[in-house]
């Protein structure tokens, strides 16, 4: 007997949603490619030669782009800011996120100092801006070390909330096995929670890459002066000096994309199964 296949339905609302959150994505992908391809003397007023593609395909506005941004060094300080920001990020608060959550349930202390560091997510850094600079400068922390230090403890508040709520997650009973085999606190951190929490890792390390790629304003106000450039900030320079010309500003912008973008590759598979078992329960 010949069953009967019921035809699925479309859902045609969620399809336009979904269409319409794919322009957003795809339109300005495009835009940023054709743009930074063409020749200054390609762009005109009209709609039809901003979005026709280029005559030829040429490399020379992403080579006159590194030069002017001074593209490897100023690649060099994003990628040394990001890299040692994640690796600490990634120890110290997930340290902090087994320490409180692990006690804030019968500690009203731990609870006291969970609540204290998740509420930093909601100071705007408007108000600490000019604080900070004046400090960073009296304490000769005006360079790329104060500036890693700043975004330790910036980015504390969504990596602890993140670490504590994955800890729901790992049973109890693995660290009192690991105990009755004679294992201290710290040892068992390391040697059995640490390694479980890897998505969480992944998690946190691509989001605070991504925050940390993409800054402007922190490396703006604490080495602004110190000839020390990240890549947002070159590019904001280079902006600046060639306001017009668009060819090179987006030519700039897809080379900064692509080392975040790789890395973003590698740790996804890791990110979703981070981000769901890491919602607090």
């Amino acid at each position: 007997m010949s069953k009967k296949i019921d035809k699925v339905k479309t859902n045609w609302p969620v399809m336009v949603l979904l269409i319409m959150g794919l322009s957003t994505i795809a339109f300005p992908l495009y835009m940023a490619i054709v743009i930074a391809f063409k020749q200054p003397s390609e762009m005109t007023n009209s709609i039809s030669g901003i979005l026709s593609l280029p005559s030829e395909w040429s490399l020379s506005n992403f080579a006159q782009a590194m030069e002017v941004t001074d593209f490897w060094r100023s690649l060099g300080n994003s990628v040394l800011i990001t890299v040692v920001t994640v690796v600490l990020s990634i120890v110290l608060h997930s340290m902090m996120g087994y320490a409180i959550g692990r006690n804030r349930g019968h500690s009203k202390f731990y609870k006291f100092v969970y609540l204290f560091i998740v509420s930093g997510m909601f100071v705007p850094f408007a108000i600490l801006m000019m604080p900070l600079a004046k400090q960073t400068a009296e304490l000769g922390l005006a360079n790329w070390a104060g500036v890693i230090i700043l975004y330790v403890v910036f980015y504390m508040p969504m990596n602890v909330l993140l670490y504590s709520g994955y800890l729901v997650n790992i049973p109890i009973a693995l660290e009192e096995a690991a105990r009755v085999d004679g294992a201290n606190t710290w040892r068992t951190y390391w040697k059995v929670i640490f390694p479980i929490m890897k998505p969480m890792h992944a998690t946190v390390a691509i989001i605070t890459a991504l925050a940390v790629w993409n800054d402007v304003m922190t490396p703006l106000v604490i080495m602004s002066g110190t000839g020390q450039n990240t890549l947002p900030l070159a590019q904001l320079n280079f902006q600046t000096q060639f306001g017009t010309n668009y060819n090179l500003a987006f030519a700039s912008y897809l080379l900064a994309l692509i080392p975040i973008l790789i890395f973003y590759i590698i740790c996804q598979k890791q990110i979703i199964n981070g981000v769901v078992n890491g919602a607090v329960k």
